[in-house]
């Protein structure tokens, strides 16, 4: 490189066409730009950099379907509906990918959509996820038993980092921190993070087929309709979590929030999509451009529905990530 030349040598150089090889700040290169800075929030577990997305965005989140039937495997052909999930909406719930009932009944299991793209977990013993990306006027649509869908932007991103001997966030304390960021007791989040392990369950049959007596969830029926992460699963894994988190598990959306962890007042409903690891970038990230990297550049190890184990001595506790992004909104029209 050369710095500050005499004015005959830099002509010289300017005539030869090296100027901007050998003085890229005299050839006019453009200044560096200081990466962009959010506002700083630092919890017990975790320190997060806020940044604001749509001042004064909020979403509205309809509840389709009856989730209660998923109690007695009751589902049939009057519950299952046709749904379009565009870039603009997020979900989780209980679907398929196919064009009617009878061409899912014995496929149905947990799925996601978050920025147009839709994961599912089928349950016809394959153990193989499957996804839909949106590109131009094609839309991912799924057969759905029941479903929370919200709609609208994203108001704020929050990306955090854990910090401590554990050096991991758990599930609980990063939506309580998501409802603190959305500044609401209900918000639509979507994380997209490095996970740890994470803890959950997804079904093993379809809910939409007869079950035997106490199916799916009494015992011994549960053994062989549900899978129960009791240790953390897709350690060092890249998820994608999408869900509802709130201050209770009471309210409109009742039927769905569970609390995410004992004796604590935050609940929720979140299903994770699991992918090979790669490191995620920090700062402000667009959500759709990463979501839609994560899908087509790495492999979806799983979709399942995330859960607290508090079982004494044996239960693993919560989820837990290390680094990440979320994206929050507060949750203003329930329909």
């Amino acid at each position: 490189m050369v710095s500050n030349p005499s004015e005959p040598v830099k002509k010289v150089l300017e005539m030869a066409q090296l100027a901007v090889v050998l003085m890229p700040a005299a050839a006019g290169a453009a200044p560096a730009v200081a990466p962009e800075t959010g506002r700083q929030m630092e919890r017990k577990t975790a320190v997060f950099e806020v940044f604001e997305c749509a001042t004064n965005a909020r979403m509205k989140c309809t509840l389709v379907g009856e989730p209660g039937l998923l109690a007695n495997c009751g589902f049939c052909k009057e519950h299952s509906r046709t749904v379009r999930f565009p870039e603009s909406s997020m979900a989780v719930g209980l679907g398929a990918f196919g064009n009617h009932f009878e061409d899912c009944q014995g496929r149905f299991g947990e799925f996601l959509s978050v920025a147009g793209a839709a994961a599912y977990q089928p349950t016809d013993g394959s153990n193989v996820p499957d996804y839909l990306i949106a590109e131009g006027t094609f839309v991912p649509e799924l057969q759905v038993l029941y479903s929370l869908v919200c709609e609208g932007p994203f108001a704020r991103l929050a990306g955090f980092e854990a910090k401590g001997d554990a050096g991991t966030v758990v599930l609980s304390e990063l939506v309580d921190a998501c409802l603190e960021v959305a500044g609401s007791d209900m918000a639509g989040i979507v994380i997209v993070a490095e996970s740890a392990g994470l803890i959950g369950a997804a079904l093993r049959q379809s809910p939409a087929q007869p079950g035997g007596e106490g199916a799916p969830f009494r015992y011994p029926e549960v053994r062989r309709w549900l899978s129960f992460s009791a240790e953390r699963a897709h350690l060092r894994s890249l998820t994608v979590v999408a869900g509802v988190g709130s201050r209770s598990a009471g309210g409109r959306f009742a039927s769905m929030l569970r609390p995410l962890e004992g004796g604590s007042g935050t609940a929720g409903h979140f299903h994770a999509a699991a992918f090979s690891y790669r490191p995620l970038q920090k700062g402000r990230i667009d959500l759709k451009t990463t979501v839609k990297s994560v899908f087509e550049a790495e492999t979806l190890k799983g979709v399942l529905h995330l859960l607290g184990d508090d079982r004494e001595m044996a239960g693993a506790a919560q989820s837990e990530f290390v680094r990440g992004s979320c994206w929050v909104s507060p949750i203003g029209e329930v329909a």
